[in-house]
C-alpha cells in the first residue's frame, strides 16, 4: 500500500517510480467544495480538479507506464460518485470534476486496452463515514437523501469495498471502461 497526497504531481511521480508496478491501484483521493455556481471562486474551482481529475489523471498515467514498462497487466480504480451521472444544487464543480474523472477512464481504458491495464470508477451514492456525519445529523438532508436512494438508505463503506474488490478480481476480468453505480438506484430516476 501507498498512501500519499495526490494533489502534489511531484511527490506522487517520485513515489510511483520507488514503488514500480502495481498489480491494482485503488484512488480514494476527493474533494468537494459546495456552493451556487454564481458563487464559486477560481481557487475553490482550482482545488477540486486539482485532487478529483487531475491528480486521479496523474497517478492513473503513471501507475499504467509502470504497469507497461514491467510487462504487467492490472487494474485501477477510482472513487467517482453517482453525481458523475446527476447533477445537483451547490454541486456544479464537484459534478464536473466526477464527470471529467468518468469520462477519462473511458479513453484510458480505449488506450490501455492492449496493454491489458483495467481502468474503472466506482459511482457511490450517499455514504455514511465520519464526513458525512453532519449531513444524516440533518433530519431534512438525510429524508431528502434516503427519498432519492430507491432501496431506502444510504451507503456504508462496505457497500463500497465490495464493488472495489469486483473491480480488483479477476471476476471483472473483461471490464474497463465502466462506471460501477453503488447508489441504491437513485440514478435510475
Amino acid at each position: 500500500a501507498l498512501v500519499l497526497d495526490v494533489a502534489d504531481l511531484q511527490a506522487m511521480a517520485a513515489a510511483l517510480d520507488r514503488q514500480g508496478a502495481f498489480d491494482i491501484v485503488v484512488n480514494s483521493a476527493g474533494l468537494a467544495r459546495h456552493g451556487p455556481a454564481l458563487e464559486t471562486a477560481p481557487e475553490d474551482f482550482d482545488a477540486v480538479m486539482a485532487v478529483n481529475l487531475r491528480a486521479a489523471y496523474f497517478l492513473s498515467a503513471g501507475a499504467a507506464k509502470a504497469m507497461i514498462g514491467a510487462g504487467k497487466s492490472g487494474s485501477i480504480i477510482h472513487i467517482s460518485s453517482q453525481m458523475a451521472h446527476v447533477g445537483g444544487i451547490d454541486r456544479a464543480v464537484y459534478c464536473a470534476s466526477k464527470h471529467g474523472l468518468d469520462g477519462m477512464v473511458k479513453a484510458m481504458a480505449i488506450e490501455w486496452g492492449p496493454h491489458r491495464i483495467r481502468i474503472n470508477t466506482v459511482c457511490p451514492t450517499f455514504i455514511r463515514t465520519p464526513l458525512t456525519e453532519s449531513t444524516f445529523a440533518d433530519p431534512e438532508r438525510r429524508s431528502w437523501i434516503e427519498a432519492k436512494i430507491r432501496l431506502g438508505r444510504a451507503g456504508e463503506v462496505e457497500d463500497v469495498m465490495g464493488a472495489v474488490l469486483y473491480l480488483a478480481s479477476d471476476a471483472a476480468a473483461l471490464v474497463t471502461g465502466s462506471a460501477l453505480k453503488v447508489d441504491g438506484g437513485w440514478t435510475a430516476g
